[in-house]
């Protein structure tokens, strides 16, 4: 029974960690510019549900510590919950002087600014994150040197050879092998154009990686895969090491790479080009934070990184209820000279709760069938 306790806590606690810092620093940014904004805010919840624990600072802001950390908001004045739908019939009954400190009567600028500061909140954290670890540990750079090229594969049929040295992909430079390696598992089915160095002369490769899909700890994913293997030679590793503004670079590349990289994923689910089974829930990211925290802090501080940009980039999509449908309303407005009407607004914010209920029910959903076939209970 102890040991069942304390497994399940070893997966919690990191979740927990996980989740609630890239919740906080999205909710952060609300706050911060809200207040710079000069609105007034009710409350800022790190978790959804009942309350545990809670004070009011100075300006009748009440801080809450809720049940359960799946979530948070920054509920402004004026709003009808924490997704900032406007409470129109409480803003109507409002003073002339409370209603100037309610979020929909602030210049659209100001709002479009509020909103969109939770997911630039979220992109600055994973490139403080990535910045930092560059900066504390450097980089282990293996040369992007092909040491052989797999039988009846996309690259022995693109005409790979072994000692082939890739220097670009797509007119981009390539440092690395896992530059490489990233480019090629983020594209599957898609040519690309590499630039080898081949015998001191440069020749160009078109090929396409193969679309797989393969399991790994978050479920099935759609990857590109080619068949060049790199070089086990020490002589083509290296250890790279970062000053402050070097390592802000390559933090900003990483960070760049995974927006990127999350984007297209979102585009190839919408698309049907990738199985919706690699769209995760909590219990796939509570699964994988306990096994990270196993292996290292810095896999866990990694794990953050890389949930922060997702978390942002998801809540950009334009979808009411979401900070990405709250700009595109603001949008309306600045190209249009006037909100879109409350019935319009009314019925978006329907929409897009029952569109990311929908989602929240689909990916826990996937969640458990992963476990299921973990188990070989199922598939």
């Amino acid at each position: 029974m102890f040991s069942m306790l304390w497994s399940f806590l070893t997966y919690l606690v990191p979740f927990v960690v996980v989740l609630s810092t890239v919740v906080f620093f999205h909710e952060m940014g609300h706050f911060l510019v809200g207040r710079w904004c000069g609105v007034k805010i009710d409350a800022f919840s790190l978790g959804i549900g009942p309350e545990l624990l809670g004070f009011n600072d100075s300006k009748g802001t009440r801080w809450r510590l809720a049940l359960f950390p799946i979530g948070g908001y920054v509920k402004f004045s004026g709003d009808a919950n924490g997704a900032s739908a406007p409470d129109n019939s409480t803003i109507a009954g409002m003073t002339p002087e409370e209603r100037a400190l309610t979020l929909p009567a602030q210049k659209v600028w100001k709002r479009a600014a509020i909103v969109a500061a939770g997911p630039i909140a979220n992109f600055l954290l994973s490139l403080f994150i990535f910045s930092a670890l560059f900066y504390a540990n450097g980089e282990q750079v293996l040369q992007p040197k092909v040491a052989s090229v797999q039988a009846d594969s996309v690259a022995a049929a693109a005409g790979f050879q072994p000692n082939d040295l890739v220097v670009a992909i797509d007119g981009s430079q390539i440092a690395s092998f896992e530059d490489m390696s990233r480019i090629i598992v983020s594209s599957p089915g898609i040519p690309l154009q590499f630039t080898v160095l081949r015998n001191g002369a440069d020749v160009q490769i078109v090929a396409a990686p193969r679309s797989v899909t393969e399991p790994s700890k978050i479920g099935p994913m759609t990857l590109g895969r080619m068949g060049l293997v790199g070089s086990r030679d020490p002589a083509d590793l290296r250890h790279v090491t970062y000053g402050p503004l070097t390592a802000i670079r390559a933090g900003a590349n990483e960070t760049w790479f995974w927006v990127a990289n999350t984007g297209t994923s979102i585009k190839r689910m919408v698309t049907g080009q990738a199985s919706a089974q690699q769209l995760s829930g909590p219990i796939r990211i509570g699964e994988l934070a306990g096994q990270l925290a196993r292996v290292s802090v810095e896999s866990l501080i990694s794990l953050i990184a890389v949930l922060s940009v997702s978390i942002g980039l998801l809540n950009l999509v334009p979808i009411p209820m979401l900070d990405g449908g709250h700009l595109m309303f603001y949008a309306y407005e600045a190209a249009f000279g006037r909100p879109m009407s409350e019935r319009v607004q009314e019925i978006g914010f329907r929409f897009g709760l029952a569109t990311v209920g929908a989602l929240m029910l689909f990916a826990v959903s996937n969640d458990l069938l992963n476990l299921l076939r973990q188990f070989k209970i199922f598939g």
